[in-house]
């Protein structure tokens, strides 16, 4: 599967519109690193702070300003969503007129990156959504989907979304379908963390698993002769601002002979608060987390998408500790799936870490692990995704 060998597939052009966050884009930048070296032209419409990482593929960046918040995020669900709408309308305004001139023959976005099935739909070119996280199901939109469109604002918010739609000459014109199940999707996650994952359609969504690759680009990770057990402690690049559930997470592990702690802290912590660190803790503000995690025995982690496909993808137990959006749904299937514990921020004690470190390492554990790492790999990563790409542009 996968390979140099194209078949009958022309040489064709691919356009990926990302959203400006590194949780978005890690995942798929494998995806993209194939299809350049299966001969496509692979163009990325994406801010210029994630110049290096998309260049680094052998993609070509066409640069789009982003109003997306860094931090800070809206609690309001209508006006996150109302975010990535303007982010999205606004982006597209800047790389309209290059994408109008050199139509792409496949159109591909994140679930965020609204213009690429515009341009799609606009252009009659064929668009495949590339989720980073899980995707709707049958029944989604009278679960769940109602609630979000009776908040306040939501009928403002679809109205000025439809007419966007309208404007730029997209075909789906109701923002509720258009922001729905896509017509075709890559779910960029193991199928064990998909909720309801057999009212999928599968003849709409493929799941692969995670696309991560080495990501040697990105620096490696050493474990120490001497460890016994490797701890990682992380809380994505998004969460970090948690001093105090760092210095408990020094009183679990820190001075601990048999473990060995890999602090990531992020922008926001002051080494300094942690106070004295043992000499089994290493702290940095960022860490090759796929690295780290090939030889890691315990993961503490705020259950993010990518760090739960990872963390599962590498047969590594977790403590989830959820922070904000889809963290505590992951969080509880994890738990639900025998390889996690879940301990929310306030309750995160020394303690009830180390408790937690205790239940997950055991043979059980390991043995549920490797079946779901298994079954993980068993999906097909990139070489599957970028199959199923090229499985587009021949029948468009």
């Amino acid at each position: 599967m996968g390979g140099p060998d194209r078949g009958s597939t022309p040489l064709s052009t691919v356009a990926m519109f990302g959203v400006n966050a590194i949780s978005h884009t890690l995942p798929s930048l494998e995806i993209l690193r194939e299809l350049v070296a299966r001969g496509h032209r692979v163009r990325v419409v994406n801010s210029p702070d994630l110049r290096n990482l998309i260049e680094e593929t052998g993609a070509e960046l066409i640069p789009c300003q982003s109003t997306l918040p860094h931090e800070d995020w809206p609690s309001d669900p209508i006006a996150s969503m109302r975010a990535f709408f303007d982010d999205a309308a606004q982006g597209l305004a800047q790389v309209r007129a290059v994408l109008d001139a050199e139509p792409a023959d496949l159109y591909l976005a994140d679930i965020g990156g609204y213009g690429g099935r515009v341009l799609a739909e606009a252009h009659g070119r064929p668009f495949v959504q590339l989720s980073p996280t899980y995707v709707a199901w049958e029944g989604y939109a009278e679960e769940i989907g109602h609630q979000v469109a009776s908040l306040p604002g939501a009928g403002e918010y679809a109205a000025d979304f439809g007419a966007w739609l309208r404007e730029q000459g997209a075909k789906t014109i109701d923002a509720w379908e258009f922001s729905g199940v896509p017509p075709q999707a890559i779910a960029m996650i193991p199928r064990a963390l998909q909720p309801h994952a057999d009212r999928v359609d599968a003849a709409r969504i493929s799941f692969v698993g995670p696309c991560t690759g080495d990501r040697l680009s990105q620096g490696e990770w050493q474990r120490p002769v001497s460890a016994e057990r490797v701890v990682l402690v992380s809380l994505g690049s998004s969460y970090t601002d948690q001093p105090e559930f760092y210095r408990q997470c020094l009183a679990a592990f820190g001075g601990l002979p048999e473990w060995h702690v890999v602090l990531q802290i992020g922008k926001h912590v002051d080494p300094a608060v942690l106070g004295d660190v043992p000499e089994n803790v290493e702290v940095h503000r960022w860490i090759p987390q796929v690295s780290v995690l090939a030889q890691a025995d315990l993961f503490v982690t705020h259950a993010g998408m990518g760090g739960a496909s990872e963390g599962l993808s590498h047969a590594v137990p977790m403590i989830a500790v959820p922070q904000d959006v889809d963290q505590f749904t992951n969080a509880d299937t994890l738990v639900e799936l025998g390889v996690a514990r879940r301990i929310d921020t306030d309750d995160a004690t020394a303690q009830r870490l180390r408790d937690a470190a205790g239940e997950l390492l055991t043979e059980p554990v390991a043995a549920r692990l490797r079946t779901l790492a298994d079954a993980a790999r068993g999906e097909g990563g990139t070489a599957r995704a970028v199959d199923i790409l090229e499985d587009a542009l021949r029948t468009r």
